[in-house]
């Protein structure tokens, strides 16, 4: 199996605040769950209002049974509309994939 997470720092963007695009974001990632076969579970997390500032803003966490089936999700249709999205209310991004 393969866990891939991926944080982002979003922004104030497009009438919305930083964290109304958090909540946008997680409504959008449903549609990438409900799309993708490759991906076995899917969600994103959103940090907490109380945390530092300087938290990332979003977390997806993402299972894939092989790095085949990431790279599959990587270039999905739905993957991309995603990221068109994210792309437009992000400020930073950090990632890792790993085995387990």
């Amino acid at each position: 199996m393969v866990k891939h997470i991926v944080m982002f720092k979003l922004k104030e963007a497009d009438g919305r605040s930083e964290y109304e695009n958090a909540v946008e974001a997680q409504k959008r990632f449903d549609k990438v769950i409900a799309n993708v076969s490759e991906l076995k579970k899917g969600e994103v997390v959103i940090n907490s209002k109380e945390a530092p500032e300087s938290n990332y803003t979003i977390a997806l966490i993402c299972d894939f049974e092989t790095i085949a089936d990431l790279n599959a999700y990587q270039v999905h249709p739905a993957h991309l509309e995603f990221g068109k999205f994210i792309g437009t209310v992000k400020t930073d991004r950090a990632c890792i994939d790993y085995e387990y």
